[in-house]
């Protein structure tokens, strides 16, 4: 089993924020192949399906960003996941608006979703997807950027990029992480 959490923030109207951008991508991959309806369990909310011939847990932790390891080793520790099976989609201010970059393991910079998932699973050796949402420029906007809604000149971009997501997790799912963000770019056409 693959277990993918798409990270963000519960509250109503903390919903269309870019530090949402997990949670809208997790969605899209889960409404594009046919998961389960989202219920409530593991501090979260999960869905269930297959992608690519493997199991798939999609997971949106309800416990708020800086504390989404919680609800993350919740899961992993049900289900026996190890953190080769974890992947985290999350916000990336380091990356331009629309792209797409995925590691495995590395440090936080300075997000606390990362930070919490860190702290509760003993390690940062887990898949991350990197969905880019730009930096404002200077580091005292940051935190204004981050919690602020996506503008409507960024809805063309948002949405190719979560549609592209959501056709590539094949890709993601089957291993290939080069191939998949390779295929976003082609989609996004960037």
């Amino acid at each position: 089993m693959l277990l993918w959490a798409g990270l963000g923030n519960p509250a109503p109207g903390m919903r269309r924020p870019r530090h949402n951008i997990g949670y809208m991508a997790i969605e899209a991959i889960a409404r594009r192949h046919g998961f389960t309806p989202w219920r409530k369990r593991f501090k979260g909310e999960v869905a269930e399906g297959e992608i690519a011939g493997r199991r798939v847990l999609a997971l949106k932790p309800l416990t708020y960003m800086n504390a989404s390891g919680d609800s993350v080793q919740a899961a992993a520790a049900f289900f026996k996941v190890g953190a080769s099976e974890i992947t985290a989609l999350h916000d990336e201010l380091d990356l331009a608006p629309g792209r797409v970059r995925v590691k495995k393991g590395g440090g936080a910079a300075g997000h606390n979703g990362l930070r919490s998932m860190d702290r509760m699973l003993g390690t940062p050796d887990y898949w991350r997807v990197r969905l880019g949402i730009g930096h404002p420029g200077s580091k005292e906007r940051v935190t204004g950027h981050v919690l602020g809604d996506f503008a409507k000149v960024d809805q063309d971009w948002l949405g190719a990029l979560l549609d592209a997501v959501a056709d590539a997790a094949p890709l993601l799912a089957d291993g290939q992480p080069e191939a998949f963000m390779t295929r976003v770019a082609l989609l996004v056409g960037s």
